[in-house]
């Protein structure tokens, strides 16, 4: 008996060993908590430059964020593939209650002739921030053991999965959000082993495609496009027009100089010149005009950080939901700093879209954690011995 019970006690102390093995805490997504820690405090520090009495509530955002993350870093990948299709399902539902004329502005509240806010009482929700994650879901959770996706007509249906948001979220309007959709959706393709050049016909595809839905652009929308141009050509005719808050957002990046012009100084410079949404979209122009042109590349090598873990942790991981999640997570946030930060020096229109982690704003900074929370659990587990490898193709044929 004494030895059934030894034997039984040796078996369960094994089982408790093989679970604490199954859990990998060095890993490689400790890179990407610690990136978004920093840009994150990065924030608090660039918004109380110019909003102090912001910073103590995006403080209160920040815990609220890295404890959703903790949160969501829990259920093993296998939990969430299966939640995949219902969130996707419910995003969809809020996009297009966004769309439905009628709807009390109690719900829905337009703010400067958009319609992207979900009231919940005691703060406003933007369904494209859960849109960006819904989408990634669904294509890791599509694109994982196939091989479809191998042939030019594989690739359509996880491209379909992406242009339904981006088409609701482009109807809202936000050009910005909407752009998200494709670099996400053509990473997660590359990532899964679609064929180089028919991801290039889907990229001349989408090109010949956007050119055509130009007209379909809100005036502003072509304005601000048309702005841009006139930036890069030193033409200055809109800069008092639809172009103002980029002429005002190069001229503090510029003023900064090198090393910046401090606290005091870029306070100053920024009440004097009324940059809009100094605080949200147009952030990254406070961290240039504060630390100049250092604090700007310090910005984007923490971005740059993030990404690197992302990967590590895509490459990291054997299963296929997994990978290719951590795929779309990285190059989402990446993309969406791109387009951020080249709108706010001038290379690219402005968007209205925020800086990840960095700028004010409860639905961005939430979603933004959520992302990370999923990148950790990711790298946090070890998916068991007997795995189907996935993604390893020859060249068959038949697989052109």
């Amino acid at each position: 008996m004494a030895s059934s019970l030894e034997y039984s006690a040796s078996v369960h102390r094994g089982d408790s060993r093989r679970r604490r093995r199954g859990l990998l805490w060095v890993n490689p997504a400790w890179l990407c908590v610690i990136a978004a820690l920093l840009l994150s405090l990065l924030g608090l520090v660039t918004i109380g430059t110019t909003h102090p009495e912001l910073v103590a509530k995006q403080a209160v955002l920040l815990g609220l964020g890295i404890s959703v993350a903790a949160v969501v870093a829990i259920p093993h990948v296998r939990w969430l593939q299966k939640l995949s299709m219902p969130l996707m399902v419910l995003v969809l539902v809020m996009l297009v209650l966004l769309l439905i004329p009628g709807i009390p502005d109690q719900l829905v509240h337009p703010r400067n002739g958009a319609r992207r806010w979900i009231s919940l009482g005691f703060t406003d929700m933007q369904p494209s921030e859960l849109a960006k994650i819904a989408v990634v879901l669904m294509i890791a959770s599509w694109l994982r053991f196939r091989e479809n996706h191998r042939r030019l007509q594989g690739l359509f249906p996880p491209l379909f999965m992406a242009l339904v948001p981006m088409g609701l979220i482009l109807l809202q309007p936000d050009l910005g959000t909407a752009l998200l959709f494709l670099p996400i959706c053509f990473s997660m393709l590359f990532a899964a082993g679609a064929k180089t050049s028919h991801l290039v016909v889907i990229v001349l595809m989408g090109i010949i495609g956007g050119a055509a839905m130009i007209p379909m652009l809100r005036p502003h929308q072509r304005d601000r496009i048309q702005a841009m141009w006139a930036q890069l050509k030193g033409d200055d005719r809109f800069e008092n027009d639809i172009g103002y808050q980029g002429a005002r957002s190069m001229m503090l990046v510029g003023a900064g100089g090198m090393t910046g012009v401090g606290s005091d100084t870029a306070t100053a410079m920024l009440e004097w010149n009324h940059l809009p949404e100094e605080h949200n979209d147009m952030i990254f122009a406070v961290i240039c005009t504060r630390w100049g042109f250092v604090g700007g590349v310090l910005t984007w090598l923490l971005y740059g950080v993030l990404l690197l873990g992302g990967l590590l942790t895509a490459a990291w991981c054997r299963d296929p939901f997994g990978r290719l999640m951590a795929v779309g997570i990285s190059v989402g946030i990446m993309a969406q700093m791109i387009v951020n930060t080249g709108m706010t020096i001038g290379l690219m229109p402005i968007t209205g879209m925020t800086l990840p982690f960095v700028s004010y704003g409860g639905s961005s900074l939430l979603a933004a954690w959520i992302m990370v929370g999923l990148l950790f659990g990711v790298a946090l587990r070890r998916p068991p011995l007997l795995w189907r490898q996935s993604f390893e193709f020859g060249e068959p044929e038949d697989d052109v």
